[in-house]
């Protein structure tokens, strides 16, 4: 896998007379990135070459070649024995060179139809999709343990906040069920775009097809394609499919970072709500008593690389006419960086959800500050005594009032204190203004009632 000894590019033949300068080499190489497409280069090539045996565009005897050498340089590389050559530029041309080293002359004959430029969108494609499964792999692992955790706390109370203050009581299953329906909309997304992007380019060549009588049906049906891609044009310069895959992408590390805002949140003194092991925490280097929650802080900070990665291709993508351009060449790289992240982060997630404690009682405790039941004591209002609930939400207004200038909470209220703002109060109201009687009155569909909660998991344990 040396280069030619006179100093020209063999990859390039008769039209180059010399070398290429080292920063043109080293700008131009892509080897340090595109070697992770190794199988999917080399399960492309073997598709390839299988069906221009069949085509009778090459022989038998020389796919058999081809196929065979391709299986021992994939091995090779499994095992970390071939080295890549950065003047060789790519995965494609390491692969071709290392095949001739084996095969011969009959690894000249692989090239045979296909161009870079479709052997590449058709590997990039393969990649992506072998991620997104993986992601889906991921995001299921998350959304059975947030259902294992939403079941254990069903009847869990701790304060529901807008605005970040106390608004009303929720259960804990309740509050993790809401992750579960984001994470499901995040699979949905990426099966969408998995579906969007399983479409073979292989066969379309440098960008106008080719004249040999390929059967690029084939192919795609040997790689797990539903077909071939209908424009070659547009199949060797579309990215559109690795932007959808950051895209959603994007959306999942939001979702994340929010859950992981909220565990570093409730985590903290301040809160108490929730507590890690060792194995999820960190300590501090000079403060003896601290246990952070370095995992959840690093999971909201992935998205930050992810968000990048799409804008990068974005803009990188924006300008560009048809059909290839070697900007497209920095495709891969943010992808891959960005595939790293949000798998990383789903993993991490996949083991906080597990790993943190709630603390009952200090969550309860919370829901007694704040009249969170005010709404309660309003819609009791409006359905015993039929007040209008414009009128019902001022006469609970001014019932706030009254407890805060006693320094009580609203079922402290003594009925007396009741009746002086509205004379028609009941000591019936007292059953509506704890915080348990409020959670098991949200019997609405999708609300936080702990029946409805357990409904809720189980159907969300069908979908899954």
């Amino acid at each position: 896998m040396r280069a030619a000894d006179d100093g020209t590019n063999s990859m390039w033949g008769g039209r180059f007379t010399s070398g290429p300068d080292a920063v043109m080499e080293a700008i131009n190489a892509s080897i340090d990135v595109d070697q992770r497409m190794a199988k999917q280069d080399i399960d492309g090539s073997r598709a390839h070459a299988r069906m221009l045996a069949q085509q009778g565009i090459i022989s038998d005897a020389d796919a058999a070649a081809i196929d065979d050498g391709l299986a021992t340089v994939s091995e090779e590389i499994a095992q970390g024995l071939l080295t890549f050559q950065r003047e060789l530029e790519d995965i494609h041309m390491n692969v071709e060179a290392r095949l001739k080293e084996i095969v011969g002359e009959p690894a000249g004959r692989l090239h045979t139809g296909r161009s870079r430029n479709d052997q590449v969108a058709t590997d990039f494609r393969l990649w992506v999709r072998d991620s997104i499964d993986r992601v889906d792999a991921g995001l299921a692992a998350l959304i059975g343990g947030l259902l294992d955790r939403a079941e254990e706390e069903a009847d869990t109370i701790l304060p529901g906040f807008t605005h970040l203050q106390p608004a009303q009581p929720v259960t804990l299953g309740h509050h993790l069920l809401a992750f579960v329906e984001m994470f499901s909309r995040d699979r949905g997304r990426f099966a969408d775009a998995r579906k969007r992007l399983n479409e073979s380019p292989l066969g379309s060549a440098a960008l106008a097809g080719t004249p040999y009588p390929l059967d690029r049906d084939m192919t795609a049906q040997a790689l797990g394609f539903d077909g071939p891609t209908r424009n070659s044009l547009d199949s060797v310069s579309a990215r559109d499919f690795a932007l959808e895959y950051l895209a959603a992408a994007s959306i999942l590390a939001t979702h994340l970072s929010r859950m992981a805002e909220e565990m570093v949140v409730w985590s903290s003194a301040a809160f108490g709500f929730i507590s890690f092991s060792d194995a999820w925490s960190t300590g501090s280097s000079i403060m003896p008593q601290k246990r952070n929650p370095d995992a959840a802080e690093l999971l909201r900070a992935k998205i930050g690389r992810i968000f990048g990665a799409f804008t990068s291709l974005l803009l990188t993508m924006k300008g560009l006419p048809l059909a290839y351009s070697k900007d497209m060449q920095e495709d891969k790289e943010v992808t891959f960086l960005a595939a790293d992240a949000i798998e990383l982060s789903l993993a991490a997630a996949v083991g906080l959800v597990g790993d943190f404690r709630p603390d009952r009682e200090a969550m309860r405790a919370a829901c007694l500050k704040g009249h969170l039941t005010a709404t309660d004591l309003a819609d009791w209002l409006v359905r015993a005594l039929g007040l209008p609930f414009r009128e019902a939400h001022h006469v609970t207004g001014t019932l706030v009032a009254l407890a805060d200038e006693k320094g009580a909470r609203l079922d402290e209220l003594s009925l007396e204190d009741l009746q002086s703002v509205h004379a028609d109060i009941t000591t019936a109201v007292f059953d509506v203004l704890s915080v348990e009687a409020s959670v098991a009155s949200r019997q609405s569909f999708g609300g936080t009632a702990p029946d409805r909660v357990r409904a809720a998991i189980e159907a969300a344990r069908s979908q899954l």
